[in-house]
């Protein structure tokens, strides 16, 4: 039997490693893709939770100290605000949730202390917050985020119900 000697072609070097380039070119177009489109989907999503934690914040809130006749919106200093008035030890205290200079806060207070906005906790960043009583018991709040992205919720209190 004879052995043949071939020689072989640049053909056999050079597909392969096309093959090879082709395949690296094409991972790279998908990884790219794919990071763009994960990077969009955090940022909505960031952004509509960001838009939403005020409104499920005052939302909870109102349930906690959900008593009868304890929540209403009262105005404090000419701003709107969500009052939860709480009996504790037969001493009555309010906390009032508003938006003031940017900033979602809350002041927890006695009704026997004259309450100022500045006195308030920051919660969070907002630009601006509303508060409408809609019905017995039946409220309506909306919420604009420092992105613009604007959120309403409609709750009521569970003991009117």
């Amino acid at each position: 039997m004879k052995l043949r000697n071939q020689q072989g072609h640049t053909i056999d070097l050079i597909f392969p490693i096309a093959v090879f380039f082709v395949f690296a070119a094409s991972s790279l177009a998908v990884l790219l893709l794919a990071a763009n489109i994960y990077s969009k989907q955090t940022a909505d999503a960031d952004a509509n939770y960001m838009s939403r934690i005020s409104l499920y914040y005052v939302n909870e809130k109102i349930h906690q100290n959900d008593k009868d006749g304890g929540v209403s919106i009262q105005s404090l200093e000419g701003q709107d605000c969500l009052a939860l008035q709480t009996n504790l030890n037969d001493v009555l205290y309010t906390t009032y949730i508003y938006e003031h200079e940017g900033q979602l806060k809350e002041l927890f207070i006695r009704n026997d202390v004259e309450a100022h906005l500045k006195d308030g906790k920051p919660i969070m960043e907002i630009n601006n917050f509303t508060m409408d009583v809609i019905g017995e018991g039946l409220f309506r709040f909306s919420s604009v985020d420092p992105d613009g992205n604007t959120q309403s919720l409609i709750t009521s209190e569970r003991s009117t119900l």
